[in-house]
């Protein structure tokens, strides 16, 4: 776990005390992102994907991968993004041989805004097994969508089940690109979408506030069986 920070808004001068949360690395050991205790936290006006990620190294196996970027809601409503020092967790330990590590459960991160959504399904993708996930290049219809070598993802944060129009649109972008695709919502699915889903091996899955992934369908079933059974790494293979 990363030291607590004495940490003050711009905006209304209230202080808090903020801790990183650690996220889980392959081999097993707590990363969290180093924070820089002379830094000064800035208000976010504007959410931008790329910079609601940081690099930060793993001090057991030496691993480099994207976290999110540390923040904290300030009761007046502003949003602190919190500056990071460094790229490597200093306390990280692991919990297993890295020799041989077996491969751990998911950590869900509790989903409290359309960010969090997001956030659950990239690091879901990441336990998966695929790697340098980023936004896709192309925007879909509604929701969030991903990327990593192989694959398309499309999140839904919003209440409204996603249609079968949401599934074809993914699937058929997919097919452009040579890539897998996997479908992640909030909301659920109509009951159209997820026949439609069936028929053409999309997995589906829906996002429960505690931040984890539940399997909807068979395609979603084996994606996270096979995941679950394996330490293979998605990200060096092809579709």
């Amino acid at each position: 776990m990363s030291e607590s920070v004495s940490v003050r808004c711009p905006v209304c001068r209230r202080e808090h005390l903020y801790a990183a949360p650690p996220y889980p690395c392959e081999c097993g050991a707590p990363v969290c992102p180093p924070l820089d205790r002379h830094g000064a936290p800035t208000a976010v006006a504007h959410q931008v994907w790329e910079e609601a990620w940081v690099a930060v190294e793993c001090a057991a196996c030496g691993r480099k991968a994207e976290w999110p970027q540390p923040e904290l809601g300030c009761v007046c409503g502003t949003v602190l993004r919190i500056p990071v020092a460094g790229d490597t967790c200093p306390e990280a330990e692991p919990d297993v041989d890295a020799s041989a590590p077996p491969r751990r459960a998911f950590q869900p991160i509790t989903i409290r805004t359309a960010r969090d959504a997001v956030t659950v399904a990239a690091l879901y993708l990441r336990w998966l097994g695929y790697q340098d996930i980023r936004r896709a290049d192309q925007r879909p219809p509604s929701g969030i969508g991903l990327a990593a070598r192989g694959l398309l993802a499309q999140v839904d944060p919003t209440v409204r089940p996603a249609s079968l129009r949401d599934v074809e649109c993914l699937w058929l972008t997919a097919m452009t690109e040579s890539a897998h695709c996997v479908y992640f919502s909030l909301a659920g699915y109509t009951t159209e979408a997820r026949a439609r889903a069936d028929a053409l091996g999309v997995p589906l899955f829906v996002l429960d506030l505690t931040g984890t992934p539940q399997p909807v369908n068979s395609p979603a079933d084996e994606l996270g069986g096979e995941a679950a059974g394996g330490s293979g790494r998605r990200g060096d293979s092809t579709a």
